[in-house]
């Protein structure tokens, strides 16, 4: 019968690479940018390991990458680290303007959910006086009709996008993944049967589908 010593929470797996890599991976003070591909780097030193797998690093990094003070990082840091703490590569600014666009998106979000939560005042619900011709009953031939449907705008499409051919679903191939209504540029870093991993400009791992990739 297979045992199993694995982390179960995923904040027990960014403690563990806290510990494992120290120079790398920080709770609060000195966070860097990763540096691109880190993860291969991880899979390779935790090859074994009883505690985690390679689909908690990658849960772990997400998480580790979409939080503030790594985006932050990103946007004012010069230089990647790699997992001793050496410097890497340099941060480009597609990078960074990739960061500040996710950070401002994710502080937008708190803002609109922290709005929703707060208790509503008797004058948020007051009532209002119907306009002559609002709202008319059906039949009614003198009642006067004053708003018109607004018209949605039309969506603007910008360059043409194509898919990225089969051939070309290969590790270390840079491409543009679909998330949601975004285009993000990000590199192949593992090829499983139907599933995609990449790793975004940020740093986050993805998974997905090959029908999600697009040539950059």
């Amino acid at each position: 019968m297979e045992t199993t010593n694995k982390l179960k929470d995923i904040n027990e797996v960014l403690e563990f690479l806290y510990q494992e890599f120290p120079q790398c991976f920080k709770q609060k003070d000195g966070i860097k940018p990763l540096k691109v591909g880190i993860f291969k780097d991880i899979a390779e030193r935790i090859e074994g390991s009883e505690k985690v797998s390679k689909t908690q690093v990658r849960q772990a990094l997400r998480k580790y990458t979409s939080n503030w003070r790594y985006l932050e990082a990103v946007t004012k840091s010069e230089f990647r680290i790699d997992l001793d703490g050496n410097q890497d590569a340099k941060v480009e600014q597609e990078h960074i303007d990739h960061a500040q666009k996710a950070l401002e998106e994710s502080r937008a979000k708190m803002a609109k959910r922290k709005k929703s939560q707060r208790p509503r005042n008797d004058s948020d619900t007051k009532s209002y006086k119907k306009k002559p011709g609002q709202f008319a009953k059906p039949g009614d031939k003198n009642a006067k009709v004053n708003a018109t449907p607004a018209k949605a705008a039309p969506v603007k499409r910008s360059g043409k996008i194509e898919p990225l051919p089969a051939s070309e679903v290969k590790v270390n191939n840079k491409v543009k993944v679909k998330l949601g209504q975004a285009l993000v540029n990000a590199v192949i870093t593992e090829v499983n049967k139907e599933d995609v991993h990449v790793e975004l400009v940020t740093g986050m791992q993805v998974k997905t589908k090959a029908d999600s990739l697009y040539i950059i």
